[in-house]
């Protein structure tokens, strides 16, 4: 059987490491790339992937790091020509903020080892965000906290008299009456890069958005602000 598809968090990791090592990266029988290896196994046993026996180990490990080196301006070879497209993609996102990259990785690799709760898997019409599927599910479980939940809507009531949509305005009672009372999603707004692990989410993190708005912010990667969706809105509608 093949071996599945590399994911965003993968790549991210592959990447820092690559970073950190240049211009001179571990060989395959280096204890450095089978500590690679073995990070990437526990990463996606904890994202349920289904594996093989060949899967992650340090040979395949290795040849993901050599396919960056087509990127990379200070590598004076060529690199292997073919790849995964989403190598590009990480690399043009990430390659000129090491920093950025390397707190990001330290974050997927905390929340994979120390989250207890079952994360919600991405819906199959959603994408999850630049920062890999580990981060995006922490995302979602957050924002659908119960409690949390009923105290934003709670006090978006007091301040505004009913619940509406903060995206497009849409009201769930105004529309369908008592089945609509007190309906409504509520979004996440602090950037996923910034989740931290034993982090409490704040009510004034959270906006309310319609069902409609809330799955166009997921959809596709880059993930939408709320700002971003109301222009989005405006522009539409004009």
């Amino acid at each position: 059987m093949k071996n599945p598809s590399w994911t965003r968090d993968e790549h991210l990791i592959a990447l820092d490491f690559y970073l950190m090592h240049q211009p001179t990266i571990p060989g395959k029988d280096s204890t450095e790339v089978h500590e690679l290896s073995l990070v990437l196994n526990s990463l996606n046993s904890f994202l349920d992937h289904e594996k093989t026996e060949k899967f992650r180990n340090p040979s395949g490990v290795y040849m993901k790091l050599m396919n960056f080196r087509r990127f990379d301006p200070l590598y004076k070879g060529v690199g292997l020509a073919h790849g995964n497209k989403d190598e590009e993609v990480v690399w043009n996102l990430y390659a000129n903020k090491p920093t950025e990259l390397t707190n990001l990785v330290k974050q997927i690799k905390q929340f994979s080892t120390t989250e207890k709760v079952e994360l919600p898997a991405m819906p199959e019409d959603e994408e999850e965000g630049n920062e890999g599927q580990v981060l995006s599910r922490v995302h979602r479980y957050r924002e659908r906290d119960k409690s949390l939940v009923k105290k934003k809507k709670g006090r978006f009531l007091s301040e505004h008299q009913r619940l509406f949509c903060q995206g497009c305005g849409f009201d769930f009672e105004n529309k369908y009456g008592s089945r609509g009372k007190d309906f409504i999603e509520c979004h996440h707004t602090k950037p996923v890069s910034e989740l931290m692990v034993g982090e409490a989410t704040k009510v004034s993190d959270l906006v309310l958005l319609c069902s409609n708005c809330h799955r166009i912010v997921h959809r596709k990667k880059p993930w939408l602000s709320v700002d971003e969706l109301k222009k989005l809105i405006q522009h539409n509608d004009k």
